[in-house]
């Protein structure tokens, strides 16, 4: 009766919710080695507007992660294929609001510094063995859970007074001089630097 299960083969539950994303972590060689290229999102976008961040975005219809991150890199720091080398995917990230950021490391050719206005306001780079010699700060907020009004409340046992589990969630700090990573962007490259190796 059961033996359909033996081709299962087992997924998320709610993973059809998650919104994904995917970035680049980019590389640039320089005479003192490899750097990571951050860019400052724009003050004009409503989302984050002048935080750090890697390029990237949203997956559109019938794109791949690795597409939507090469078509963000390409979108972001006005480039073409020729100035971008590809290495691999790395580790990828849950958040608890179901946002899924999956990251690749790459390189960036012949690259110059430009960028598009309408997304990035800067780009800045710091040395790779920063973040191999440096730890962050590390700081937590809780997570709750906080029922909708329409919530039925009289069909579970303590009602209003359910004794709701809690989380913890690890928000990661890198101070480069005066530039502030933080967030999924310091989460990413705290979790993968083990594999950025020069």
């Amino acid at each position: 009766m059961f033996e359909h299960l033996n081709m299962h083969v087992p997924k998320r539950i709610e993973e059809d919710l998650e919104r994904v994303s995917a970035v680049l972590i980019p590389l640039i060689k320089k005479e003192d080695g490899y750097h990571i290229l951050f860019e400052v999102r724009s003050h004009k976008l409503n989302h984050q507007p002048g935080e750090v961040c890697f390029p990237g975005g949203r997956l559109e219809e019938g794109e791949t992660s690795l597409e939507a991150a090469i078509r963000e890199t390409k979108e972001e720091l006005q480039i073409d294929s020729s100035n971008l080398k590809l290495y691999g995917p790395l580790d990828y990230f849950i958040s608890p609001s179901k946002i899924r950021i999956e990251p690749f490391l790459g390189e960036l050719i012949h690259y110059h510094g430009q960028f598009s206005s309408d997304e990035v306001d800067s780009v800045f780079t710091v040395p790779l063995r920063f973040f191999q010699k440096t730890q962050p700060a590390l700081y937590y907020t809780d997570i709750l859970t906080v029922p909708e009004n329409n919530f039925p409340f009289e069909d579970i046992p303590g009602g209003k007074h359910y004794p709701w589990a809690k989380g913890k969630y690890q928000v990661a700090f890198y101070h480069y001089e005066n530039h502030i990573i933080w967030g999924l962007t310091a989460k990413l490259l705290l979790n993968n630097i083990q594999y950025i190796r020069d």
